[in-house]
């Protein structure tokens, strides 16, 4: 290969991942780019627990911490917990981080066991078969002191999983399977 096509071939490779820095919200690359602790403050509705976790120390996941996250998101109907992908915590992380808010997190629903999830599907419920919380992928949640709306925009504007928007049920879907929004 000549030295024009390498260079051609860099300069392509630059030009490439510029397009896709800038492409991302500042708010939510800086919280990806920045190697610093993320800390969540998440309260279980259903179960009244309240946890404080930092869940990424700036250089990997806490392991124990990720270990107390799985208990909370648990299926409390079931007393079952499972992995929850860590993923979910760092979306929750970046929309704070665009949303400008450190308030704390209000989870309706994490992991559901297929028996949970079944005993919800009904007439009306909007409880998918194949739901991304039976795969510990999954959240319920609003945010203390922010408008519902301006949650959804912000994970809408991240491109990053699925989002659900339930204003009537005051809670916004998130979850880390394909992008997609209802």
């Amino acid at each position: 290969m000549n030295k024009i096509d390498q260079h051609r071939r860099r300069l392509l490779t630059l030009g490439g991942a510029a397009m896709g820095i800038a492409l991302l919200p500042n708010s939510a690359f800086a919280a990806l780019s920045t190697p610093r602790p993320r800390v969540l403050v998440i309260n279980n509705l259903n179960t009244g627990e309240t946890m404080k976790a930092e869940f990424f120390n700036g250089k990997g996941y806490n392991k124990d911490e990720l270990a107390r996250l799985n208990h909370l998101f648990r299926d409390y109907r079931a007393d079952k917990v499972t992995r929850i992908d860590p993923n979910l915590f760092d979306h929750l992380y970046r929309l704070q981080v665009m949303l400008g808010t450190h308030k704390p997190i209000q989870l309706i629903s994490g992991y559901r066991t297929l028996a949970t999830n079944n005993s919800m599907r009904g007439p009306g419920h909007g409880v998918a078969k194949h739901s991304y919380h039976t795969l510990g992928q999954a959240m319920d949640f609003h945010i203390e002191g922010v408008q519902l709306a301006n949650i959804r925009k912000a994970a809408l504007k991240m491109k990053m999983g699925g989002v659900g928007y339930y204003p009537r049920s005051n809670f916004v879907h998130i979850d880390t399977g394909p992008a997609r929004t209802w």
